[in-house]
This record gives C-alpha cells, structure tokens and sequence, in this order.
C-alpha cells in the first residue's frame, strides 16, 4: 500500500524568473538595458550581471549560481557575443541547465545572422581564430564554446530582423509577451500540506513511462475530494519542464456546462501550448481539428481536471494520434468507466489517507502543526475516525475547529454526527447529482440509507426485486467512487458519502419525518411508529431494538406507509392486523421475531427475501402459501422450529438457510420442487436425522451444508444426481458409509469430512479409496463405482481427525489432479503417504497435529505452504530444489525437530515459523540465514526461532527495540536489501498466540517512512526468547537509502511482547556469501561513532507503537495477495 512520506514535494526553486546573457560592451547601454527595464516592469524577476553581484565576490562562482537559480535564460547574440570566453563559458552552463533541470533558453539574434551563430561564421569566425590561437591547451573548451553556440542557435529563437523588421521597441514587447506566457505557465499551486504527495507523485511517474516516445493517456480517479487535482498538478510541476508544450485545465466538468465552455477551453488549450493570442474558434469541431493539427508534432504535456462525460474528452483530447510522439495527457474524473470508455494507457486510483496521514494533515490545518495539542488528542482521533482520510474533508474541518474550545469541539463533533458539515457534502454531492438515471439514484440512496456492510449478491436480489437494475447500477456507483466492494463481497461506503445520501433524504422530506422517503435513525423511527405519521412516501424503514429495549408497535401505524418497500424491524413486538402493512413489501428482516407463525393475512407476495433469525417459529407459515417472488428464506438459529414448510408455491427460492435450528427433526418433502435452489444450509441442526429422498431432485443446488448434524446417519442414496453441487460441508456427522452414486458428483470442489470418525472398522479415507481407486474384493456395500476413479474438480478436500493409521491409507491421492488443498490434521499415520508427491496442483497441505509423524519428504514441487505445527514427534523435514516458488513452513512446536534437509538448494528464500523447535541443530541454525541473503531475492522474508542473540556479524546492534545507523560510504553498487534481526519473548506466559513483531523504517534525512510486516501470521507467547530474522529487499519496495543518510529502525510488538534486542545489517549489490554461511559485508560495515547504547536510540518502548506506525503499510495488500 501507499509509502509513509510524510515530506512536501521536492520542486524546482528558482531565484530569479530571467538570467540576461549578452556582451556588454556591444548592448549593455543599449538593447539589453531596455529589454532589462521592460521586463522588470512587467513584473519579471530579471537578473543582469551589473546590477545583481554584490561587490567582492568571485563573479565566476556568482554568475554559475544565477544561471542554476532562474527559469529561463535570455541569450542576446550580438556581432562580439562570441568575442567574450566569460560569454561563452555562460552558454555552456545555460545549456547545461537547460538539458538537466529543464531551464528555458531563448536566444536573440541582434543584428547578428543566426546562421553565422550556428557555423561560427563572419564576425564570429574571427573570434574563434583568436581564441584558438590563445587557447591552444585548453582546444577541448573551445570545442565545447563551438557545439553550444551550434546548438543555441538551433533553437526557435527571435530575430530583430525578421521578427520587428528591425524595431527595438516592437521586438522587445514581443519578447516580454512570450517571457510573460512562460512565467505564468509556472509551477501550478497545490495543497498547502501536501500530505503523502511524493508517494503518489512517484507512482503516476512511473505509469506515465517518460522515457518512452509513445502518446501515453493516464486516469486518475477516485472519489470527491480524496486528491486528484492535487495529484495531478504536483505531477504537472514536476515534469511540465520537460515537453514543448503543457496545459493544465482545471474544472472542466463546471466550465463545459457554461455557454461555449467546450470551445473556451479548446482555445485556453491551444493558448497555453502554442502562446498564440487572440485565437478564436468558432465551434467545437472547429476546434478539435486545430488541436489535432497543432498538436500533432508537438510533445505536450495536458492536464484535463474533473472530467465527468466523453464528450469532453473527446472535443480536448479524443485520441492519442493527435499529440506528437513522447506527449502526456493525465485526466481526472471521478468516473472509472469513462477511461475505460477512452481507452487510457493506466489508471491511478487515489485512495484515502491511512490514519497517521490523516492525523497529520488534521493537526496542522487545526493547530498549524504536526501533531494535535495535548489536550485535544482524543477529539482529534475523533474527527480523524470520522472523516476517514478525506483530505477535503480533513482540511475543512480542520479549520473550522481551529482555535475553538473543547466544549465547542465535543458539540461541534455531536452535530456533524447528524447534519454533515455543508462545505463537504457540496463538494460530494456533485457526484449523485452526476447520476442520470432515477433507478441508480434511488440504489445508492438504498445503500447509504440501509445496506451498508450488506453482502453485495444479497443486496442485488432485493434491488432487483424493487426493479432497479442492479448489476449496472451497482457498477456505475462503483466507477462514480460512490460505492465500493471490499474483499469479503459487502458494500462499502465512504462515511461521508453515506452521510451525504442521507442528507439529500432529509432535504427532500423538508424535515417532515412522516414524508421521508427513508427512516434509519432510531429515534426519528420510534417518534414515527408511535405517533402514526408515516406516509405514502416512506419506501424504507429500519429499527434494530436492543435487548433492553421492550417495544411494541401496533400494525396500524404501518397502514399509511402503502409505498413500502424494505421493512427491519428486528426485536420488535407486532399486534394487531397484518393486512396495514404494505402488499409490496420486497425485503422483510425481522430479527428476533416473536411470532409462532406468520399470519394468514400478512400479505408477501412481492416479499423477495425474508429474514427471520434468531425467530420465535415453531413453523413459519400453515397454510401453504403463494411466494411467487421468494429468494430467500433466512430463519438460522430459530431454535423453536421443528419443521420446515411445504415449499409448493415457493418456485423461485434460491437460498435455504436454516443453520442453528436446534429443534428441526425434517425437511418437507416439497423441498425437491426446489428447482432453482443453490444454496441449502443445515449446519448445527443437532437433531436432524435424514434427508427426504426428494432432496436428491435439487439439480441447481451448489452448496450444502450438513456440518454438525450429529444424528444424520444417512444420506440420500440418489445423491450423485445433484450434478451441480460444488461444495459438501460434512464435518462431524453419523454416517456410516457414502452413497453409491456420490462418484457422480463431477462438479465438487469442496469435500470437508473434519472429525467424521465414524463407527465402522474403516476409516473415511479407506471409503475415499473404493471411488478413487477401487481394488478388488472389498464389501461392495462400502465401495463408490469404478467410474469416479478420479474427482477431476476436486480442489481442497478437509480429512481433519478422521483417525487416519498409516495402513490405512491406501488410497492413490496422487490421482486427484485438480487438488489444490489438503487437510490431513489430527491423524495417526507415522509418514507422509508416498503419493502426495505426485499431486501436481497441491499448494497447501496441513499436518497441523499429526503427534505420531515422525518424517515429512516427497513433497509436491507446486507446494508453497507446509503447516505442521505442533507435530511433537516429526525429526526430520526433507525437500528437493525442484520446488516451484518460495516456501512457508509452519513447524512451530516441533520439538524433536532436528534440521530441514535440502534447504540451501531452494531458489527462493523460505519464510518458516520454528519457535519452541528447540532440538535444532548448531549447524543448521547457522545455514538458516543463507537462505534470506540469496542475490537475487526480491520477497519479504523472515525465519522465526529460538535464540537470544543477535549474530554477532550484524554491523549494528543495540539493546531494546530500535536502533538508528548512518549509511557507510559504499565503493560500487548499491544497498539491494536488509537484514533485520530482533530478540524477543512475552512478559507473561500464556497459551495464547499474538501478532508477530514488524518494523517501521525511517530515513530521518528525507522525512520517509515505511512499514515492512514480515507475517500476518501469530507467534506463540512464551517467556523463552526468540528471535525473528527479516530480509527486507528495499529495491523491490522502492525504499531509498544512500551514503550518509540517518536511518532509524523500531521493531514495533504487541503490548505482551517485549523486544530486549535488535540488529541491522546491509546487503549490497556485490556481496559474497563465506563458506561458512554467514553474509560476508566488509564492504558495507558501518563506521560507527555511537557505542551500542547510543545507537539504539529512544529505544525504551516500542509495543503496540500506533502514534508512529500508521495502520496500512505498503506491504499489506501485497502479503495478503
């Protein structure tokens, strides 16, 4: 994720805005005296040297510095110019500058021919025979006078001649007009604490691939007020110097609504590239054609902001055939699809500021600094989780908290709790006034209103009941940053957008709580319900009750609302006749209901989900009932229910969830007319003991889950005609054998049989064996058919505690090509079963517990995470270099361990987990670090193990949790990695697992930071030492360092973790590994001049260090992937 720079961007910083360059005795007193005098009345910092050198200084040094300092340079090429080697010896800087920080050079042609200029000819020929003369040991300076003098007049430049037809006063105007349009086309201003800028800046700089010749098209988008326009001008500033050409049009979306707007921004375009004024056009495809034909050789850089339709892309900047070979177009929007719809080259997405940003950013525009005023920290926290790292939103309240009292504070956050500061919802609310079409809006004013957190499958099926079109819909909000889908499929929201959806509710009810279209606040609900205001416009209404809370509500105060669409009203009491409540009722959630049964007249035919759980039923209706537009029946944990209903007039349901229910002894026979059913969920119904034959007639059904039915001893035998089941959840049920037909299931990817030991003298696995690999005369009562002698899907199957021996698996695994996962925990066998080895697609194989395992080899080449933690009997660990990718061993508590044989041929370094593994070999623990130091190593890496030590080679070492280091001088090439050591143990023991220690690393002399999390995965808290080792490879995450630079490194823990010591060494591009294993850095040794207790720094406590570790570090995102 995003880097830590908490630093402003670096950009150019000129003294002066001309340098004059020209001979002083040809037009001090003339020509350059009025160019000086007119530029400086125009407002341009002009320098010359006469007038800018103070007295007694080395003009040389001085004059050097001037031409580094300005913007542009003013050659003034007259007949003497190259008479002067002082003249001569500023061309060559200001070229120079020009080629490296991007100056400007403008070369004047006074009464000089600019063909004599570029061939040294004429007067300056003359010149040049004298200095060649003169300068006959130095012929390389003369060379060097020669080529600048040939390429300054290559250079588009004015001639008083051609240009003025020899009038001074005309000429110089028209110099100071094009000075003036290069000034103002200056560095753009951006965010007066650019918060995180140089991070992002370097990111769109690498998507934009300068050093290529092609046209490249960037995006960046995001939602309202997260800094696009702020990313993209610091882009600008940066890079701008470096084409023929550049244009930054800001607020394109509000200046293309005005009258002409297209064609004032086409023209402002044209003006700012080309400096022609006075340009005119008369319409927009008028325009287009201009842009394409001046554009068309030129290397442009444009900046197009807040574009929000193509046809405004299309009428600045349609294709990139109309920009010359090298040009750079960088738009912003707020709407992903329309790059899509341009084709662009890359998309940026600016994402929130992590909370430490956030904070930072807060604090200085609250109390113009870095941090928040001790008293005030809590609150700042407050409004910091509030906004949620919104720099619009952050900036905004920022100073409209400065300088105001605590109680000021406390009321002002009260309020914004509920009327969301107007400022902020301005600039948000353009997005869902962008939206053209009533069916999107109403879906996202749904959302802000009710669905947030809801799972975005489930969330469709409502909004496709009410008619809204949701997959569009949803993907629109998605690309307009209104709405986003986080990885566990629920919609997400940003707090303030949802704040916004809801606002522009109350606005449209006219703060009439009976005329809202939508209620969601309790109180507002409770005042509604009790005093029957509701109305024909209520379409949405929710009410969660505490346990506390004993309300009831008679159905009369429902009776108004005929318009409802969405009704929660979970832990709440319901009298009276049910026919009040509307007949369009699309989604019922009604938690905690305390009905026996629904009432007859409770009308739901339109009602497309009912979610009762936590419920009252014993069943959920009597009489049949006529459910046309039933997806989904929810009724998990209604510990009353002992039948289901008679699903007849249920065709469509889709999902069956009836988890939980404790007191359910049968499914009605009717549940096989459930054609169109996917997903039927009896996970805990302790007193189910069968399924109806019917259910074998559920041909779309694509998950059941039948976990923990502890009485279910048998299951349909027509099961194999569920031809599109994919997965089987059966972990801890009473069958005795599987149903002939189960071979059938061609489709199953998931097979989960945890803790079926089953009461017969065969194990799972032996039954596994008869349908994978039949072999002769075994009870044809236990045997699956020959013809599902392999499970082509099958990816992950579970056969966790099934008392597995090792005779007794004779089965061929190695025949199960599509597996991925395997879980063979909790069992008996004394060695891995030879044919795992030949599973070509296994990546994870779990031995978690396997006490009677004493060896693990033959392991797949595909295999990428071995977990056997805890196997107390296991010595030895074998594996062959043939392994595909880098390796994660789990092999905590294995304390007969000895050594992982065949670990120095990896590839890759491993990441392995061995603490408490105290039987390891000296040798072994010595060749453990070799592994992390491989060259060409490009992955976080850590070993974790026992030890209270930091190798004594580490070049820095310090007592406690940080250290703080000055990068040696290095003789050739450069620092590729990190090797980060701490030692740590609990304060307390406990059975208990933690979070691993990670580190934050600060280059403290260019103000940047980053966090390197070595595992998202817990370590044990014991009171016996252990040590983490980390390879930190700082090229592959961008991280910097060169000789010099002041480094600090914190190991950050969890409170119950204490870190006593920690180590740091480098890793060079030319490092050599000694035979004896250890990384041999003689040439990296720091020279230090702090002893060990100096060097550790402000090293007192760095647990659970949140003040300085921001929350999301750039590695997050990447380890979970």
């Amino acid at each position: 994720m995003a880097a830590q720079t908490l630093s402003s961007p670096s950009k150019p910083r000129w003294n002066h805005d001309v340098f004059l360059s020209f001979r002083g005795e040809d037009t001090r007193k003339n020509f350059t005296d009025h160019l000086y005098t007119a530029l400086v009345h125009a407002g341009i910092r002009t320098f010359r040297d006469d007038d800018e050198l103070p007295r007694g200084k080395h003009i040389s040094t001085e004059l050097l510095k001037a031409i580094q300092g300005s913007r542009i340079s003013i050659v003034v090429f007259s007949k003497d110019y190259a008479s002067s080697r002082w003249c001569l010896d500023e061309l060559v800087e200001i070229l120079h500058c020009k080629n490296t920080i991007g100056q400007t050079l403008l070369p004047i042609f006074f009464d000089v021919n600019p063909s004599d200029v570029r061939k040294q000819t004429g007067t300056l020929a003359e010149a040049f025979a004298r200095h060649e003369d003169r300068f006959q040991a130095e012929m390389e300076r003369v060379h060097k006078w020669r080529a600048a003098l040939t390429e300054a007049a290559n250079y588009s430049g004015w001639d008083l001649q051609n240009v003025a037809n020899g009038y001074e006063s005309r000429f110089i105007e028209k110099i100071v007009e094009e000075v003036l349009c290069e000034v103002n086309n200056a560095c753009l201003d951006i965010a007066k604490h650019p918060i995180s800028i140089d991070y992002r800046t370097k990111k769109m700089k690498a998507l934009l691939n300068l050093g290529t010749s092609d046209v490249h098209i960037i995006g960046i988008y995001g939602m309202g007020g997260i800094g696009k326009t702020t990313l993209a001008k610091a882009v600008y500033n940066q890079i701008y110097n470096g084409f023929e050409g550049s244009s930054c049009l800001l607020n394109i979306k509000e200046i293309s609504e005005q009258p002409n707007g297209l064609v004032h921004l086409q023209e402002q375009l044209l003006f700012d590239v080309l400096k022609t004024k006075n340009l005119k056009i008369a319409n927009v495809d008028r325009g287009i054609n201009l842009i394409k034909e001046r554009f068309r050789c030129k290397r442009v850089l444009v900046i197009l902001d807040d574009v929000d339709h193509l046809k405004q892309l299309n009428s600045l900047a349609g294709s990139s055939e109309w920009f010359g070979p090298g040009s750079r177009v960088i738009l912003t929007t707020r709407d992903e699809h329309l790059l899509t719809q341009l084709g662009v080259h890359g998309k940026y997405k600016v994402e929130e500021l992590n909370h430490e940003e956030s904070l930072q950013l807060f604090s200085w525009h609250a109390f113009r600094m870095a941090h928040p005023i001790e008293d005030y920290h809590e609150l700042s926290i407050g409004v910091v989780n509030y906004v949620g790292g919104l720099p619009l939103a952050l900036e905004i309240l920022g100073s409209y908290l400065s300088g105001r009292s605590i109680i000021e504070w406390k009321n002002a956050l009260k309020k914004l709790q509920k009327y969301p500061h107007h400022q902020i919802q301005k600039i948000l609310r353009m997005s869902f006034d962008s939206l053209d079409d009533d069916t999107v809006k109403n879906t996202f004013l749904d959302i802000a209103c009710f669905f947030v957190g809801m799972d975005k499958d489930y969330a469709i099926k409502i909004f496709d009941g009410c008619g809204f079109f949701p997959e569009i819909g949803i993907n629109i909000l998605i690309q307009r940053s209104l709405v986003t889908i986080n990885d566990k499929n629920e919609l997400r929201m940003h707090d303030l957008i949802r704040d916004m959806g809801r606002e522009i509710v109350r606005e449209r009810s006219s703060n009439d709580l009976g005329k809202s279209s939508r209620l969601w606040f309790h109180d507002d609900v409770l005042h509604v319900l009790n005093k029957q205001m509701g109305s024909e416009a209520v379409e949405g209404l929710i009410l969660n009750l505490s346990l506390l809370e004993d309300v009831h509500f008679k159905t009369e105060a429902f009776a108004k609302m005929k318009n409802l669409r969405l009704l929660q009203i979970n832990g709440v009491n319901l009298s009276g006749n049910y026919k009040h409540l509307s007949d369009g009722l699309r989604w019922l959630c009604w938690h905690k209901c305390p009905l026996k049964f629904l009432p007859a007249n409770f009308r739901l035919e339109s009602l497309v989900i009912l979610d009762m759980q936590n419920s009252s039923v014993k069943q959920v209706w009597k009489e049949i009932k006529i459910l046309n537009k039933l997806k989904v029946l929810n009724l998990r944990n209604s510990k009353y229910l002992t039948k289901t209903p008679n699903f007849l007039q249920v065709p469509i349901l889709e999902m069956l969830i009836l988890e939980g229910c404790t007191s359910l002894v049968e499914l009605h026979e009717s549940i096989g007319n459930l054609e169109r059913l996917v997903l039927l969920n009896l996970e805990g119904c302790q007193n189910l003991r069968n399924l109806p034959r019917s259910t074998s007639n559920l041909k779309s059904l694509e998950t059941l889950n039948l976990s923990g039915c502890l009485k279910l001893d048998m299951l349909p035998e027509q099961l194999g005609n569920m031809m599109a089941l994919t997965e089987l959840h059966a972990d801890r049920i009473a069958i005795m054998q599987l149903p002939t037909s189960f071979g059938h299931l061609k489709n199953l990817e998931i097979v989960s049989l945890s803790g079926c030991k089953g009461q017969s003298s065969k194990s799972w696995l032996s039954r596994f064996s008869s349908w994978i690999s039949p072999k002769s005369s075994i009870n044809p009562t236990h045997l699956l058919p020959a013809s599902i002698s392999g499970l082509c899907s099958l990816r992950r199957l579970v056969l966790n505690e099934c008392n597995l021996f090792e005779d007794g698996i004779p089965i061929d695994l190695g025949s199960l090509s599509s597996l991925e996962e395997l879980d063979l925990g909790r069992n008996n066998f004394l060695n891995l079963p030879h044919c795992i080895s030949r599973l070509p697609k296994l990546r994870t194989l779990w031995l978690t517990k396997c006490t009677s395992l004493q060896s693990i080899s033959e392991l797949p080449a595909s295999l990428t995470s071995l977990h056997a933690t805890d196997c107390a009997s296991i010595e030895t660990l074998s594996i062959s270099s043939n392994l595909k990718g880098p390796p994660t061993f789990f092999l905590t508590n294995c304390q007969k361990l000895v050594e992982i044989q065949g670990l120095e041929s990896l590839e890759f370094g491993p990441f392995i987990h061995m603490e408490q593994c105290n039987n390891l070999a000296y040798d072994f623990k010595r060749s453990l670090l070799q592994c992390l130091c491989k060259r060409d190593e490009l992955e976080l890496r850590a070993i974790f193990l026992p030890g209270s030590e930091v190798p004594n080679w580490f070049s820095h070492q310090g007592i406690g949790c940080s250290i703080s280091f000055e990068v040696p001088p290095l003789s050739e090439g450069e620092i590729r990695g990190l090797l980060v050591c701490a030692v740590y143990a609990a304060k307390k023991e406990s059975n208990e697992i933690t979070s691993a220690p990670f580190m934050k690393i600060r280059n403290k002399s260019r103000g940047h930071e980053d966090i390197f999390r070595p595992t998202f995965y817990a370590i044990p808290i014991t009171c016996e030492d252990h040590s983490c080792v980390c390879h930190i490879p700082l090229k592959r995450y961008e991280f910097e360092m060169e000789s010099g630079e002041e480094m600090e490194v914190y190991i950050i823990s969890q409170e119950d973790i204490e870190v006593k010591k920690c180590g740091i060494h480098l890793l060079c591009d030319d490092s050599n590994l000694r035979d004896d294993g250890y990384v041999s850095m003689d040439m990296v040794s720091a020279k230090r001049g702090r002893d060990d207790n100096e060097a550790a720094g402000p090293s007192n406590d760095c647990s659970n260090d949140e003040e300085k570790c921001p929350k999301r570090s750039r590695m997050e995102s990447e380890a979970q992937e």
